[in-house]
């Protein structure tokens, strides 16, 4: 396992924990790898600060409280999808679109949910039009 220091282009830093670094780069190059702030997939490593190791069973206990701060996390962002799911519209790709329709008066107020690229979402938060970035599911337990 190797943990490396990570940032998306908006400068979010985050840590990535990877089989090995071949595992890294293979998920950063089909973009597997999201910000967990605002689900940028334009991810780099940065330099780390350098890392004591404390032996085999701290390595362990940092490994299990990774394991289970994931888990929280993914039962956290999948009851997230369920509530918007229930009580929102997908939209699909045309979120920007329909969000400025919604904005300017021109479609009925209602919630709505659906994919917009970054350079899309930015334009909306210029234009005052009030959008929230969903993190990504975790496509499995690995």
């Amino acid at each position: 396992m190797i943990v490396f220091d990570l940032s998306c282009s908006a400068g979010h830093g985050f840590e990535g924990w990877f089989k090995d670094a071949q595992a890294f780069k293979s998920q950063r190059k089909v973009r597997k790898i999201s910000c967990p702030v605002c689900a940028d997939t334009d991810i780099a490593r940065v330099p780390a600060g350098s890392r004591i190791s404390h032996g085999h069973a701290a390595a362990v206990d940092r490994a299990a409280q990774a394991s289970a701060e994931a888990r929280a996390w993914r039962e956290t962002a999948q009851a997230l999808h369920a509530k918007v799911a229930e009580n929102c519209e997908n939209v699909g790709p045309r979120f920007a679109e329909e969000a400025r329709k919604i904005h300017y008066g021109e479609a009925d107020s209602r919630g709505i949910y659906g994919e917009a690229t970054v350079t899309e979402a930015r334009e909306l938060v210029d234009e005052g039009v009030p959008v929230l970035p969903l993190p990504r599911l975790p496509e499995s337990d690995a």
